[in-house]
């Protein structure tokens, strides 16, 4: 079946990560958690982006690599811990 953007409805759902890939990671299976925190680096980026400034006074944006390191550990732990 064909949508009007010309994507099958199959690739309008690429933004989701395949069933077996999460019972995989939940499993433990270092490829299926690579994928999911892949899936999540975008969301877990814009949330550890904080207002830096440099030693002029200069203000600008930049990613805090202590909470980008907490969140991707608790995505990890929360997978883990998740019961399918």
């Amino acid at each position: 079946m064909m949508k009007q953007n010309g994507n099958t409805s199959e690739q309008s759902e690429r933004g989701l990560l395949p069933y077996v890939v999460i019972v995989a990671a939940t499993k433990g299976d270092p490829e299926a958690m690579k994928m999911v925190v892949q899936h999540y680096e975008g969301y877990i980026s814009y949330l550890s982006t904080r207002t830096l400034k440099d030693e002029r006074g200069n203000t600008y944006y930049g990613i805090d690599e202590d909470i980008r390191d907490r969140l991707r550990s608790k995505l990890m732990r929360a997978v883990l811990d998740f019961e399918v």
